[in-house]
Parts: C-alpha cells; structure tokens; sequence
C-alpha cells in the first residue's frame, strides 16, 4: 500500500513539475502513507462545508501552517496509474457528490472511506503549509509534494468541516478528493 501511494505521490509532484510548479523547497519526494497531524486563497475546485449545517458562511481569513486530514479519493478509469478503477468519470464525479449528501447528513466518514476510497485507508495526512517546514521524518508532506486541489480544500476548512476538490487535469487529475480537516 506504502508504494500506491508513493505512486500517487510521485505521479503528482512529477505534474507540478511538468505543469511550472515550484518545488524547489522540498528536500525530498513525498512517500505519502496513510498515518496521521497543512497560504493561498481557496480555489474554485474547493466546496468546504461544516458539519453543523446550522453555521453561517465563514469571511476569508488566514490559513494554519499545519493541518492534518482525512480524506476519501474517487478515481475513475485511467485516473490512477496502476488501479484497476472501471467506474466512468461522470459515475465518480455522481459518487463523490452522493457520498458528500451522505456525510452533510451524518454518515460515518471512515465507513464511507473503508467502502469508496481510491486511496489506501484510512487516508490521513499531515501537511505543512506554503513557507512551513515539512519534516519527513514525522511524516509531514510540504503542500507543494501534493495534489494542488487537496491542500486548496484541506487548509480552508476549520477542524471538523469537510470539502470537495473536484476532478481538475492539473488541480486534482487522480478524481474528486471528499476532504475532512481532523486538527
């Protein structure tokens, strides 16, 4: 599983790279594994959502220099080097709005992880923000070594709210990333 998500994690920083990304700050490639504890505006791609469904829209205002989140990812066919994914793009991107219904309405994100994630389970990570240290060792990947669309959502959300980063060929080419900010 450990090398899945080196793949995944290769396969994105090979992209930013490819697409002018500025990784020059990385000191090594990210090996993302699924253990767990990531300053750019929200992006398009990002839908975060609170958990209560009582609370007011939030005004912008400045990101965490660490977060940790869980994730749940949904591929489609030929979206993931190496995963055998058969369900069609429109099939996905119809899952990951369902499966986002489903936790507004108070399912169980780790069910749901368990049953639908592209990714290795239970998909927790630990990101260091733009200008923040990552320390590899503690297993904190620089927001940079991953997908941009991933830290776009993940570092908006205030602990406990999840988010939608949508399928996008440079923000998000492995599908649609459901995304929680668990501290």
């Amino acid at each position: 599983m450990k090398r899945n998500n080196f793949l995944l994690c290769a396969a994105a920083l090979s992209l930013f790279n490819a697409v002018g990304c500025d990784s020059s700050n990385n000191k090594s490639s990210p090996t993302n594994t699924a253990k767990s504890d990531p300053t750019e505006a929200k992006s398009d791609a990002s839908v975060p959502l609170k958990s209560d469904a009582n609370s007011e829209p939030k005004t912008a205002k400045a990101e965490p220099d660490y977060i940790t989140v869980q994730h749940c990812l949904i591929g489609f066919k030929g979206s993931l080097p190496g995963k055998p994914v058969t369900r069609t793009k429109d099939e996905a991107k119809e899952l990951a709005t369902k499966l986002l219904a489903e936790l507004k309405a108070g399912a169980d994100f780790d069910e749901i992880i368990r049953k639908n994630t592209d990714d290795s389970p239970p998909g927790i990570y630990k990101m260091a923000n733009r200008g923040k240290k990552a320390d590899m060792s503690q297993e904190v990947y620089p927001r940079e070594g991953m997908v941009p669309a991933f830290g776009d959502t993940g570092f908006p959300l205030e602990v406990g709210e999840f988010g939608l980063a949508e399928y996008d060929t440079q923000k998000s080419p492995f599908g649609w990333h459901i995304v929680k900010r668990t501290k």
